[in-house]
């Protein structure tokens, strides 16, 4: 089956995927997280687009992003894949291929999953039972979002600016999202739209998502199993 094109809208923030080659580690020491960031901030910076969320896991990495052009985000991906690979190859004296594919993405719907894509993200090493608590893991936004910390990398989308009046007040805000777990309905409706290309969101943002794009956003209608009984019993004869 053919793969889909990828949903791009200008403006609208992107969930992305990036994996290992057979989920197999991508980074293998502290200096690789660094690099990876230190690459990700100079290639956004150099296509104008803004980091929303980060967590570099081991073997595979989750960005929040917006893009003021159609192909930024794929421009930002493409660069720094291309240099990361390059450094892990000749700093581990490997070669051959680091990620798998491509990188998967959604366009995601700001009223409904913005935030919840920023949560879902920086949890990410507690639901891999790495921390108790995302402000433990060091390679994530989450201690920009809601620690001390100055991420330069990181920049704040409007939503999350109006959690607060003040740095202080979002931060507060931020932190007291977490006081709530995201349901597994929502953690799957997020992997199943990134992973698969669709749109996330509510109808009337997925409609429109593919009414922009003139093409589907969404799976089709699930029909019965062609091979079961019951389906085959039901069709007229």
């Amino acid at each position: 089956m053919a793969r889909l094109p990828r949903l791009s809208i200008v403006g609208c923030p992107q969930h992305i995927i990036q994996r290992g080659n057979n989920r197999q580690a991508c980074f293998f020491a502290e200096q690789d997280y660094t690099v990876y960031l230190d690459k990700l901030k100079d290639s956004a910076t150099k296509h104008n687009v803004s980091i929303h969320a980060f967590v570099l896991m081991t073997n595979h990495v989750h960005l929040l992003m917006t893009a003021p052009s159609v192909d930024g985000i794929s421009q930002v991906m493409q660069n720094l894949g291309r240099y990361y690979v390059r450094y892990v190859n000749q700093t581990y004296q490997r070669t051959g291929t680091l990620w798998e594919g491509r990188f998967k993405s959604t366009l995601v719907d700001t009223e409904s999953y913005l935030l919840t894509l920023y949560r879902y993200i920086e949890l990410n090493p507690v639901r891999a039972r790495m921390v108790e608590h995302p402000a433990a893991y060091p390679w994530s936004s989450y201690q920009g979002n809601a620690g001390d910390s100055n991420i330069a990398l990181l920049t704040p989308h409007p939503l999350y600016l109006a959690l607060g009046n003040t740095q202080a007040e979002r931060k507060s805000a931020y932190q007291s999202l977490f006081l709530s777990h995201l349901s597994e309905n929502t953690i799957q409706a997020i992997r199943d739209a990134t992973n698969k290309a669709w749109a996330l969101g509510d109808d009337s943002f997925i409609e429109q998502v593919a009414n922009t794009l003139s093409r589907r956003a969404k799976p089709l209608p699930q029909g019965g199993d062609r091979r079961s009984k019951a389906f085959n019993s039901s069709k007229p004869k």
